[in-house]
């Protein structure tokens, strides 16, 4: 049982369970559009997910105490290590246009991490985009859906036409009320000069802005060209779950509810949409 529980935290710390909502996310968009399974840019997607989470997470830590990592840290070191040798794998194999817009992405990544700018910008001395009061969140939302929206059309050739703008538009504001339960959890730990939303608006009104924009997020599947009706109960499945997630969040939350349960829905989707679709 030890054993479980150890293999269950390292796939949870070393982000294999974010790389793997990512990854769904990006299939969700390839079976929205009609795309044949992509496995480069799938399969860059998850491990570039991999590389560029633990990279932020652990950079600071690896940093200062390089030579005294406990030796869970030391593993994901080595299985990120392994994972941005495959990540270069499958980057070389997508389309040249994909690769640019992969740069501006990984370039916001790493300064999402990295100290580049002087201190009166931020709200304490990190001095990354991350320690930007109000950002945080958006920026993620940013990442998220043109990494598994914009990337996979474009490495596919699709031009960005109506029906992209609104799945843009969709997975920008499903990211958004998904991060919600995160920074709810979060207020415990959070630097009151975050401004997070729960910060400014508190718990409830946050909630509510959730609510409204997962409200939003499931109409605007109705202003699609191609409207298909197994696709909208699917999508209001996951709307509905996302809702209740949102709704009974709360500060102390259980160790892997947001981490594991929130962060799977995408996982979810999915599955109803291989099963479904």
């Amino acid at each position: 049982m030890k054993l479980l529980k150890q293999l269950f935290n390292f796939y949870i710390n070393s982000s294999i369970h974010v790389a793997l909502s990512v990854y769904s996310l990006t299939w969700i968009t390839i079976l929205d559009f009609d795309i044949p399974y992509d496995e480069s840019i799938l399969y860059f997607n998850f491990y570039a997910t991999i590389t560029g989470y633990n990279f932020i997470k652990y950079f600071g830590i690896a940093k200062f105490h390089h030579r005294s990592l406990a030796t869970c840290l030391k593993s994901i070191q080595l299985f990120s290590l392994s994972c941005f040798a495959l990540m270069c794998f499958y980057a070389y194999q997508l389309e040249l246009k994909t690769l640019m817009y992969i740069i501006s992405f990984g370039v916001v990544t790493f300064l999402y991490a990295i100290p580049f700018l002087p201190k009166h910008f931020f709200i304490d001395s990190k001095q990354n985009l991350r320690s930007i009061g109000g950002l945080k969140i958006y920026l993620i939302a940013f990442i998220w859906t043109g990494v598994t929206v914009i990337l996979p059309l474009m490495n596919n050739k699709m031009e960005i036409q109506s029906d992209a703008i609104i799945t843009i538009l969709q997975r920008f504001l499903f990211i958004i009320a998904l991060m919600f339960p995160f920074e709810i959890r979060d207020l415990q730990y959070d630097s009151l000069k975050l401004s997070t939303v729960p910060q400014k608006i508190g718990i409830t009104k946050t909630k509510l802005m959730g609510v409204l924009l997962l409200i939003l997020f499931f109409i605007l599947q109705f202003f699609k060209d191609e409207l298909m009706f197994n696709k909208s109960v699917i999508l209001l499945s996951i709307t509905t779950l996302t809702l209740v997630f949102l709704l009974v969040s709360k500060k102390v939350q259980g160790e892997y509810y947001s981490s594991f349960y929130v962060e799977g829905l995408p996982i979810y989707w999915i599955i109803l949409a291989l099963i479904f679709t």
